[in-house]
């Protein structure tokens, strides 16, 4: 069996490994557009901030390919997909034969649109090798802006003011985490990193940047110019799909696939940032690009790929983040957006650093944030992903101290 997969991330990996556990015979290519060695991209925030070497990023061995003869087709990017034919095209032209394929390609920052972004150290997030250019505009400079309120967001303001700059940072919402958490929280969130000495401003976007070869200010919305040495565009992310044909592989915000990872074309699978499916927690079809999701895809995509035919349960948006003092949680559908019959229970405010906020429905756990005191984060999920009902009353599940294990049972 002759199997491809366009992606050398974590779900493209997981995806191989899974398929040679199967079949110590089958030819699987892997189509990557970087050539840096399978890495930790949720570490890259680590070397910006310096807690972790840049030579620490892999995740697996340089004889990686050779063990699990893999032929590896690095610094390359898929340009389409011919299902008729079963080939994958690449830039270059070449024509890429398979039997079943996996789209594994994750997702690229989401593009930002303003006047100037040719200059010299504005940078986005993503790859290893945006934060080695990032380490090498480090040199010299003393004032840095960063855009977007999310995690990529504060992780590369916290590795910045770490390194000793100032930092300030522009969020279009009007809290940070609005994607992730409600606006107390957010709020508490906010408080939290302007007391640790950055500079936030809410309900902001950039429209221009200046300089003269390099940056040197960047231009907000309400016309304020803000001095800088570098910029960092962490606003989020979308799935790479521009090659893949969508008359005949379904595709909405993500390629549309079943609990079995595979697409309406058989044997043609997607897992990973890429990918999107039924979310447990919304019930819906959505997309969450988080690292163990595209883990446990590639891994289930691999299976099913190999002739094992393995159920994928749904995926969960989950996590779990310290800013600075504050140690924040969130699971499942935690901000409902919408119409929805949600009962919502949640601890008054913020005045002692500590809140709860469940999101039920159908007596049923969708959703909870959790700032500090977060140890049973655990349960919670399992509460979420097993749909197990909620007997007590909501109010009590709040109280501080209250024991999650006793909805277990």
């Amino acid at each position: 069996m002759k199997h491809v997969i366009i992606g050398n991330g974590i779900a493209g990996v997981s995806g191989a490994e899974a398929i040679r556990m199967q079949d110590a015979t089958a030819d699987i290519t892997i189509i990557g557009d970087e050539t840096f060695p399978p890495y930790s991209r949720p570490m890259i925030s680590q070397v910006l901030d310096g807690s972790q070497p840049h030579g620490r990023l892999p995740i697996r061995s340089d004889h990686f390919y050779d063990d699990l003869k893999i032929i590896a087709l690095l610094g390359q990017r898929a340009d389409s997909i011919d299902v008729d034919n079963r080939q994958v095209l690449l830039a270059d032209g070449t024509r890429v034969d398979f039997e079943r394929l996996l789209i594994a390609a994750g997702a690229d920052a989401r593009p930002l649109k303003a006047e100037g972004l040719g200059l010299k150290n504005i940078f986005y997030m993503r790859t290893q090798e945006h934060v080695k250019q990032q380490l090498s505009a480090l040199e010299g400079a003393r004032r840095a802006v960063v855009l977007g309120g999310g995690l990529v967001g504060f992780k590369a303001a916290y590795g910045l003011l770490k390194r000793g700059l100032g930092v300030t940072m522009l969020i279009a919402s009007e809290y940070p985490l609005s994607m992730q958490v409600d606006e107390t929280a957010g709020r508490m969130i906010l408080n939290e990193l302007v007391g640790a000495g950055l500079i936030v401003e809410v309900g902001v976007t950039v429209c221009a940047f200046e300089g003269n070869g390099s940056v040197q200010a960047a231009v907000t919305d309400a016309g304020t110019r803000l001095p800088c040495d570098m910029v960092i565009i962490g606003k989020g992310v979308l799935p790479c799909r521009t090659f893949i044909p969508k008359g005949q592989i379904e595709v909405d915000l993500g390629v549309v696939v079943d609990e079995h990872l595979q697409t309406r074309v058989p044997g043609i699978y997607a897992a990973g940032d890429v990918a999107e499916m039924v979310d447990i927690a919304r019930g819906c079809r959505w997309v969450n690009a988080l690292w163990p999701e595209a883990a446990g895809q590639g891994r289930v995509a691999g299976l099913n790929m190999a002739g094992r035919s393995v159920a994928y349960p749904g995926s969960l948006s989950r996590n779990v983040m310290r800013v600075f003092d504050l140690d924040v949680l969130t699971v499942g559908n935690a901000n409902p957006r919408g119409d929805g019959d949600y009962r919502i229970v949640q601890t008054s405010g913020a005045a002692e650093k500590y809140y709860r906020r469940l999101v039920i429905r159908d007596d049923v756990l969708v959703g909870a944030v959790m700032i500090n005191g977060i140890e049973q984060g655990g349960v919670l999920r399992s509460l979420i992903e097993n749909r197990i009902p909620i007997r007590l009353p909501p109010e009590s599940l709040i109280a501080s101290g209250f024991n999650f294990g006793r909805l277990l049972h």
